[in-house]
């Protein structure tokens, strides 16, 4: 497969001295971050004036993530993501580039990306082997290889127009949000970035049902080859042995402190004789943003009928400070309105559950959701959410959590 951005740290050096002022600016980009290894993943950066302010915007297929903290400073800027420990420092150059640094906390060091934007490219990737040879529209079965040789399934779901290709991956756990792309030649080419994920697929199309010679470079550094056939009626992978009630067990029983600092326990008074959703979530986690954003609307609806909400954080690190800014910004942003409580225990540890929540099985995905009925009694556990980059699999998370509290709200 051809690459489809050249680039060189001495060109950018020297286009890197040449600074632009801040009324200068231009108003689309096509940005790429660079891998540990040098894989570059691009994706597009939009800049509106709104109400005499700078704001950005990251595009991903139907997403636009609104960036508000927009910092100008002479020839440099400053932004944040709105939901996550990530952001940017850029040079403005005079030709209406950019070039800076892509910063990501993570449960270790902190991550340092180089960052190239380039301005008024309206084109993710480009189109170097012309139009596409098939149409890849629909379900696919998936089979990801990890680097040590073990596999996985996923189930993808695509939508091509021509040479445009948008989509989605369904693991067992989650889903790879809004990937954008194209089909060009006989290879595809697709990427998603969020602020937390950041995704790169690339792969051949040997024909209209059949898919190889793939790559996943996921994150930092993370990279697996994949291959897929297609299945329009391939169902979603299981994930394996689910986070479930132990042995004799049959309700849960915590106390954590909310982001006041005030114990909530879900034995009190609050709580009893009311439909309860426990929601395991931590504000480094994209696809718990999604069913955050469901929960929050939900519940502000729903509240009357004797439901209530608390979400379980499980945080990149056990810094009480890092864990409750974190959260903070995750719950003005989505405006929720549930408590929000601060475990002490991080999403990494392998005994988060036994630590935490004793009466289950281990913990293996992030969201996972507890439906627990006005008798206070666990009645079922859901540990995965589809957001809406999934498309039809988004309503149907949806719709089983409807049918879920409504029959529990009925008993």
């Amino acid at each position: 497969m051809r690459q489809y951005i050249l680039l060189t740290l001495s060109v950018f050096s020297l286009v890197l001295t040449q600074a632009q002022d801040a009324e200068q600016l231009y108003n689309n980009w096509q940005v790429v971050l660079e891998r540990k290894d040098g894989k570059q993943v691009p994706f597009m950066l939009e800049r509106k004036m709104e109400q005499g302010k700078t704001i950005l915007y990251i595009l991903n297929a139907g997403e636009r993530i609104k960036i508000t903290d927009v910092k100008i400073v002479g020839d440099s800027m400053f932004f944040a993501t709105p939901a996550f420990e990530s952001s940017f420092r850029v040079k403005l150059l005079k030709n209406g580039n950019m070039g800076g640094t892509y910063i990501k906390g993570t449960a270790g060091a902190m991550q340092y990306w180089p960052l190239y934007a380039y301005a008024n490219r309206e084109y993710r990737f480009i189109t170097s082997s012309g139009d596409a040879k098939n149409n890849i529209s629909g379900k696919w079965d998936v089979t990801i290889t990890r680097a040590n040789g073990t596999t996985r399934k996923a189930l993808a779901v695509f939508e091509q127009k021509e040479n445009k290709l948008t989509g989605s991956f369904l693991t067992p756990a989650a889903d790879y949000r809004f990937l954008d792309g194209i089909v060009t030649g006989d290879s595809l080419l697709l990427s998603g970035f969020d602020g937390d994920n950041v995704h790169l697929l690339e792969a051949k199309i040997e024909n209209t049902n059949t898919i190889t010679t793939g790559f996943f470079y996921n994150g930092y550094s993370g990279k697996e080859t994949w291959i897929a056939q297609r299945n329009d009626s391939a169902a979603l992978p299981e994930i394996n042995e689910p986070t479930r009630l132990r042995d004799g067990a049959s309700r849960l029983n915590f106390t954590f402190k909310n982001l006041q600092g005030l114990p909530v326990s879900i034995n009190d008074e609050k709580y009893k004789n009311k439909v309860a959703i426990i929601q395991i979530m931590g504000s480094w986690c994209a696809n718990c943003l999604d069913e955050t954003k469901f929960l929050s609307d939900y519940y502000k609806h729903n509240r009357s009928r004797g439901v209530e909400v608390i979400a379980l954080a499980y945080e990149l690190t056990t810094d009480l400070e890092r864990s409750k800014k974190s959260l903070t910004k995750f719950q003005k942003l989505l405006d929720v309105t549930y408590p929000m409580l601060i475990t002490g225990v991080t999403a990494g540890d392998e005994k988060k559950a036994e630590k935490t929540l004793p009466q289950l099985t281990a913990i293996k995905s992030f969201p996972t959701t507890i439906f627990i009925d006005k008798k206070g009694n666990v009645r079922e556990i859901h540990t995965n959410f589809y957001g809406p980059g999934s498309g039809e699999y988004y309503m149907a998370s949806k719709n089983k959590f409807y049918e879920t509290v409504d029959r529990l709200l009925n008993e």
